[in-house]
């Protein structure tokens, strides 16, 4: 019988989600995601020491600019051994400032682009607050294609669609620790409400003939994932990837388009108002660009160091 994780490529395409060029060698998934948190633990990796000096070199003491330039460095690592894409991500602390997002953005692609490396092998990861999601609509229409992430709720999910947005990130974990947390009890199978957010999430886009993809991320177990099975895509962890390369057993297809409900339209104060409403949405979004911005400073202040 083949492995588990051979078993759900038949169905989703498998993405890794980390910075480790070894472990994505290993585990031969079709795309790679990185963000501050990944950048920074591979930042401590024998191997990058030398994409750690180059970012600095010619940067003028910019950090934000060696950071960008380190991302990119990696990224193309990590294009030699996938077929397909990576997600590299815009500065969290612009998570409300769709200009300098905009900007960023325009930056991580030309620095691609003088690696040799094509639009089209590249997603600009972009936080899914309202500014987020109008710079990512407007990138679309340039032809640079967005990873929308830190997505926990579902009038995101909406918005995101309606911008015409290339993908999403809903974060299952994270909306599993909340609740577990808040409620004080466990989840498992299909009762977690990270498995339910992506399940809804899905329905909806294929209800309503979306073409955004449903990335599904930020997995705690493999429940989660086998729950899942069948949505476009799934991002996950090495450590997940080899126990689902070790696991044996039928894998069958979980998550099937019908159900779905009506498409709706938020402008920007419907949208403030379902985000207000929902405070797990509200709460998670919150803590992750703020985690994500103190290790955007943690590299910066390692590349500063140098």
């Amino acid at each position: 019988m083949t492995s588990k994780l051979e078993q759900l490529k038949q169905y989703t395409t498998v993405v890794a989600d980390t910075g480790d060029f070894d472990a994505i060698a290993r585990l031969k998934p079709v795309d790679a995601t990185t963000n501050p948190s990944l950048l920074l633990k591979a930042a401590t990796l024998p191997r990058y020491a030398e994409h750690l000096a180059r970012a600095t070199e010619g940067s003028q003491g910019d950090a934000g600019l060696a950071c960008d330039r380190f991302a990119v460095a990696v990224g193309k690592d990590i294009l030699g051994v996938i077929p397909g894409r990576i997600s590299t991500e815009v500065d969290a602390r612009l998570s409300f400032d769709s200009e300098a997002t905009l900007q960023r953005a325009h930056r991580l692609i030309d620095l691609y682009d003088q690696q040799g490396v094509g639009r089209d092998r590249v997603l600009i990861k972009i936080a899914s607050t309202w500014e987020g999601i109008r710079a990512a609509e407007r990138l679309e229409r340039e032809g640079i294609q967005t990873n929308l992430t830190l997505l926990f709720s579902f009038a995101q999910a909406a918005a995101c669609a309606d911008a015409g947005v290339f993908l999403i990130s809903p974060f299952v974990g994270r909306i599993y620790d909340w609740y577990k947390k808040a409620n004080n009890r466990d989840y498992v199978g299909a009762e977690d409400p990270g498995v339910q957010s992506v399940s809804r999430i899905y329905r909806y886009y294929k209800a309503n003939g979306y073409e955004t993809v449903v990335m599904g991320a930020s997995f705690r177990n493999l429940g989660q994932i086998e729950q899942l099975a069948g949505c476009d895509r799934l991002t996950i962890s090495p450590d997940l990837l080899q126990q689902l390369a070790d696991a044996q057993g039928e894998l069958p297809r979980a998550l099937q388009p019908g159900g779905g409900e009506a498409r709706q339209v938020l402008d920007e104060s419907t949208f403030r108002w379902q985000m207000n409403e929902d405070a797990m949405g509200t709460e998670k979004l919150a803590e992750g660009i703020r985690l994500f911005a103190r290790d955007q400073e943690k590299l910066e202040a390692l590349l500063a160091g140098r």
